[in-house]
């Protein structure tokens, strides 16, 4: 690696660092805060075909939050695999609705409550979070968006809303670490001054320490 070289990849890491900490020091918006609960309830998903979340808010305050999975007790398709009936897991209850059905159990409202999904919701949800009153649903990632569902929220005037949760949960902080610092020893091994290897190591332990 000749000086260039290592100069725009000493530049590269200074911004890198540079945005890691810029990033760290904003405060998330409510949108972003509700999402990442989702994201963390999806981490509890049983389902190997893909892991959602959600969580119904109420005035900024959580109220239900729910995953998909098995019934209460039942097999999980982790141990078992799908029982896919028609390209559709019949085992598998909707996050959505398990976050509906949380609060019909527990008898909490939710006309007029949001609701934060980790995926656009499939036509059935759709229809029962129409039926329950929701007046806004907030997703992070399109997932087979039916018109029909679009459609539906909109003759009910619902509000629906994509998320960008990007950076809100870091669920991914050890391999970013690993990776900084192995830029960090490629750059020694070039021979970058100490002097410039010590300010970028200290910078990088600040962020990954916070």
């Amino acid at each position: 690696m000749n000086a260039t070289q290592m100069d725009r990849k000493r530049v590269k890491l200074k911004k890198i660092i540079l945005v890691v900490r810029g990033y760290n020091m904003n405060r998330i918006s409510w949108d972003q805060y509700f999402m990442a609960q989702s994201h963390l309830l999806a981490l509890r998903s049983t389902c190997t075909r893909l892991t959602v979340g959600a969580t119904i808010v109420r005035d900024n305050r959580i109220i239900a939050g729910g995953y998909n999975g098995s019934i209460a007790g039942g097999t999980h398709c982790i141990d078992d695999g799908c029982y896919v009936i028609d390209n559709h897991c019949v085992r598998t209850i909707h996050a959505e609705m398990n976050a509906l059905l949380q609060c019909a159990k527990f008898g909490v409202p939710t006309d007029e409550a949001e609701i934060y999904v980790t995926h656009f919701p499939c036509l059935q949800c759709c229809k029962s979070l129409i039926q329950a009153g929701i007046k806004a649903v907030y997703y992070a990632e399109d997932y087979k968006n039916h018109p029909y569902a679009l459609e539906l929220f909109k003759q009910a005037g619902v509000k629906t809303e994509k998320v960008e949760a990007k950076g809100a949960i870091d669920v991914n902080g050890k391999q970013k670490k690993d990776f900084v610092f192995s830029l960090l020893a490629q750059l020694e091994q070039n021979g970058l001054g100490k002097e410039d290897l010590l300010e970028l190591e200290k910078q990088a332990n600040q962020i990954f320490e916070n």
